[in-house]
C-alpha cells in the first residue's frame, strides 16, 4: 500500500519533482551560480512575460489544444506603438497604457470574432496575425529603435534599476519587506490548503493521504521561504513580480472557482456535449481569445520597460515560450486539462533551462535543441498517458 501511496505521489507530482532535480543539476554544473541572489532577481525579470502570456495561452489550449501564435507579434507591435505615442507624442504615461490595453483587447476581439463566430481554425487565423502585426511593428517604428525615458513608466512594469518595491522596514543590506512577504505567502497558502481539506472532508470528497499534502506543502513553502530570502539579499520584490502575482492568482481563482472556469474545461472536454448543456461555446472561444489580446499588451508593456526601448524584433518566440510552458506544465494537447499553477512550474522549469544554460556558456543553437527537446517529451508523455488511461 505504501508502495501504491509513493508511485501515486510521484505521479501527481512529477513536474515539480522534475524541476527539483533540474535545478540541482545546474547548481552542480556552475557552482551554484544560478542560485546567487541577482541570479533568482533575473529569473523573474528575464521570464516575467513567459508567466504573463503562458497564463493566457493556458485558457486557449483549454478549449481544445488550440493555440495563439499570434502573441509574440502584438506584444511587438503594442509596444511599438505605445513607446511611438510616449516619446514621439509626448502622450501621459498613463493614457499610453489604457490605450495599449484597449489595442490589444481589441486585436484579441479581432482574432476571437473570426475563430469564434466564422469557425476559421485558431492555427490559420494567429498565423495571419502574427504576420500581420509583426509588419505593422515595422511600419510604426519604421525599423529603427524608440528609446524609453518616460521613468514613471518603466519602474511601474519593472524596467530599469529601480524596479524594485522599497523596503518599508528599514532593513540595513537585507530587505525585511521580502522576506515578511514570503513568510506571509506561506501563512496564507497553508491556510487555504488547510482550509480546502476540510472542506472537502465535509462534503465526503475523495482526497490525498495527509502525508502527501503535508510533505508537498512543506516542499512548496520551504521553496518559497528560500525564494524570498534570496531576493531580500538582493534588492527586495520586482514590481514585475507583483503584476506576475496578480496575473497568476486572477487566472487560478477564474480557472478554478468560477462558472466561466468550469466552462472552458467542459469545452476542451467535449465540445458536442458542452453545447447541449447550454454552454455558449462561441462566448468561451471568443472569451479565450480576447483575453489573451489583453495579456499580450500587458506583456508588451513589460517587455518595452524591461529593455527600455522598442525595436522591431521585439516578441520573437515569445509564443512558443508561453506554449512551451503551458505543455511542460501539464495541459493536455488534447485539451480540457491543465492549471495555472501547472503552468507557472512549466515556465520556471522553463527558465531555470534558460538560465543554467547561459550561465554554463552553453551555445544559443544547443540551448534551442535542449527546449525543443523537453516540449516534445513532455507531450509525448501527455499523449502516452491519454492512451494508457484510455
Amino acid at each position: 500500500m505504501n508502495k501504491t501511496k509513493v508511485i501515486s505521489f510521484i505521479k501527481s507530482n512529477t513536474m515539480i519533482l522534475m524541476l527539483i532535480l533540474v535545478t540541482l543539476f545546474f547548481v552542480w554544473q556552475t557552482g551554484g551560480k544560478i542560485l546567487f541572489p541577482q541570479n533568482i532577481s533575473n529569473l523573474i525579470a528575464q521570464n516575467a512575460y513567459v508567466f504573463i502570456l503562458a497564463t493566457g495561452m493556458l485558457l486557449c489550449i483549454l478549449t481544445g489544444g488550440n493555440i495563439d501564435l499570434a502573441v509574440g507579434s502584438i506584444v511587438c507591435f503594442v509596444g511599438a506603438v505605445g513607446a511611438k505615442l510616449m516619446e514621439t507624442y509626448d502622450v501621459n504615461w498613463i493614457i499610453a497604457v489604457a490605450f495599449m490595453l484597449v489595442m490589444g483587447i481589441a486585436i484579441g476581439a479581432w482574432q476571437g470574432f473570426w475563430i469564434a463566430y466564422v469557425r476559421v481554425p485558431p492555427f490559420i487565423t494567429t498565423l495571419a496575425g502574427m504576420f500581420i502585426f509583426r509588419g505593422l511593428s515595422n511600419v510604426v517604428l519604421q525599423g529603427l529603435t524608440v528609446s524609453l525615458t518616460d521613468k514613471a513608466f518603466i519602474r511601474t512594469f519593472g524596467g530599469g534599476a529601480n524596479c524594485y518595491i522599497p523596503d518599508f522596514l528599514g532593513g540595513d543590506g537585507f530587505n525585511v519587506t521580502a522576506m515578511l512577504a514570503g513568510i506571509l505567502t506561506c501563512i496564507i497558502f497553508l491556510a487555504v490548503k488547510i482550509k480546502g481539506r476540510i472542506e472537502k472532508a465535509k462534503k465526503g470528497y475523495e482526497m490525498e493521504s495527509i502525508v502527501a499534502m503535508i510533505t508537498r506543502s512543506a516542499v512548496i513553502s520551504a521553496v518559497v521561504l528560500v525564494f524570498s530570502y534570496e531576493l531580500a539579499l538582493y534588492r527586495g520584490i520586482p514590481t514585475a513580480l507583483v503584476i506576475v502575482a496578480i496575473v497568476v492568482l486572477a487566472y487560478a481563482y477564474i480557472t478554478a472557482k468560477t462558472t466561466l472556469g468550469r466552462h472552458f474545461y467542459a469545452v476542451g472536454g467535449n465540445e458536442k456535449a458542452a453545447k447541449l448543456s447550454g454552454i455558449d461555446t462561441n462566448r468561451i472561444y471568443f472569451f479565450a481569445y480576447t483575453n489573451m489580446g489583453f495579456l499580450s499588451a500587458l506583456a508588451g508593456m513589460m517587455t518595452i520597460a524591461r529593455m527600455t526601448s522598442a525595436q522591431p524584433t521585439y516578441g520573437q518566440n515569445y509564443e512558443m515560450d508561453a506554449i512551451s510552458s503551458c505543455f511542460i506544465g501539464g495541459a493536455s494537447a488534447y485539451g480540457g486539462t491543465g492549471k495555472v499553477s501547472g503552468v507557472i512550474i512549466g515556465a520556471v522549469f522553463m527558465g531555470v533551462i534558460n538560465l543554467g544554460m547561459s550561465i554554463m556558456g552553453v551555445d544559443a543553437n544547443y540551448q534551442k535543441v535542449v527546449k525543443g527537446g523537453v516540449l516534445l517529451a513532455a507531450v509525448i508523455f501527455d499523449v502516452v498517458s491519454k492512451k494508457k488511461n484510455g
